[in-house]
């Protein structure tokens, strides 16, 4: 018997990787929430001028994001993990019967 989820997913046919356009797509989301992270530490620094220490926390905070930003947004995108649902039809044995193995 088979399951009925199981079935209803498709067959992988290939170990491609995502297309080019995908891969940029998405590195290129990455590089704009980190250098939109930027801003608001930069605002609320300004917000919080009457707290040194905390001020000074998120301006440190605020300088490496751009560097960070492109390190990682040029960094390749991890490989997808799936649970690879393979075709496997019926394979039914032409003989049932033991074969001699010689070892060499």
């Amino acid at each position: 018997m088979t399951d009925p989820q199981r079935a209803a997913d498709p067959v992988l046919i290939t170990d491609a990787a995502r297309s080019y356009d995908e891969e940029l797509a998405a590195r290129k989301r990455r590089y704009k929430i980190m250098m939109g992270l930027r801003i608001p530490c930069m605002v609320l620094a300004a917000v919080f001028y009457q707290i040194p220490w905390l001020a000074v926390t998120l301006l440190v905070l605020s300088i490496p994001l751009p560097w960070m930003a492109v390190l990682i947004a040029n960094d390749r995108l991890p490989k997808k993990t799936e649970d690879v649902n393979r075709y496997q039809g019926d394979r039914r044995q032409i003989e049932r019967r033991e074969h001699p193995v010689i070892e060499g």
